[in-house]
């Protein structure tokens, strides 16, 4: 988890160092196009696939949705500073917990609410509205995490269906071509560094997924949660070292409210998960 969290931070700085030379959309789908060099392994499994209507329908929504959240977050990059970028993207889980009430029908307990609303307010010390002018890139920011809480939802209903491989590779395609069309409408021709820094994105980017991944087989999420805060101390250090962009302790405050609240509802979830498996026969004795 802490090479996921550098890896993923690497690729906030390398979006950003790409400033505004090339617009979001085009830097997203460049990005993607990279990307699908990775799927090379699973190509003779995404072939043989066949989809129930159903999850075309699934696949397609994702696709959809995660193509503006991707969007939006490649905007916001070239907006704001990196450490406010990375604190917002804690409010991804909470977003989640939201939805899952209305499109799963959970339930929320009383202490989940409470963590919710803890965070949220963590949102409101980063963004404190009224007290500065707000960026259109902490609104974008906003939408990122909301957009990316939907596809994670999608991610959930079919991920006991498909393969996981399948999962990430299906929305790689659905994503790249959902770009093509917005990538079009603003294209410039990017130049040769360009394209190199956007390669080094999809390498760093895959190769967090794939740590991640390692992570959460290795151990409980209630033990790799509390690590991602730590992508928040890279992006504070990398800002003000490389970027100019010095420590906000209101950035760092909020942000360590929503990473408190995340962690507090990733354990009641997994302590309301061992409490519904059935038990083993040695615990059932006394």
């Amino acid at each position: 988890m802490v090479m996921t969290g550098i890896c993923f931070v690497a690729v906030t700085a390398l979006v950003k160092t790409l400033g505004g030379r090339i617009p979001a959309a085009e830097s997203a789908f460049l990005r993607y196009v990279i990307g699908l060099v990775f799927l090379i392994p699973v190509w003779r499994e995404l072939m043989a696939i066949r989809l129930t209507p159903r999850q075309k329908k699934l696949f397609g929504i994702r696709g959809i949705v995660h193509t503006l959240g991707v969007i939006l977050w490649f905007y916001a990059m070239t907006r704001i500073p990196i450490a406010e970028v990375t604190a917002m993207n804690y409010l991804n889980p909470v977003y989640v917990s939201i939805l899952a009430v209305f499109l799963l029908g959970e339930r929320m307990a009383l202490r989940r609410v409470l963590a919710v609303i803890a965070a949220l307010i963590g949102s409101l010390i980063i963004l404190r509205p009224g007290f500065r002018e707000l960026d259109p890139g902490h609104i974008a920011m906003l939408g990122t995490a909301l957009l990316f809480a939907g596809s994670y939802l999608i991610a959930k209903i079919v991920s006991g269906e498909l393969p996981a491989s399948l999962v990430v590779a299906l929305l790689s395609i659905t994503v790249t071509i959902g770009l093509a069309p917005f990538a079009i409408a603003v294209w410039v021709t990017p130049s040769l560094a360009d394209l190199g820094v956007l390669a080094a994105i999809a390498c760093f980017a895959t190769a967090g997924h794939y740590t991640m991944t390692l992570a959460f087989a290795a151990a409980p999420v209630t033990v790799t949660q509390p690590v991602t805060f730590l992508q928040l101390v890279w992006s504070v250090l990398l800002g003000a070292l490389f970027f100019g962009e010095p420590a906000d302790p209101w950035v760092i405050l909020g942000g360590g409210i929503i990473m408190a609240s995340v962690i507090f509802i990733t354990w009641r979830e997994a302590v309301l998960r061992k409490s519904h498996r059935t038990p083993l026969v040695n615990e059932t004795k006394g």
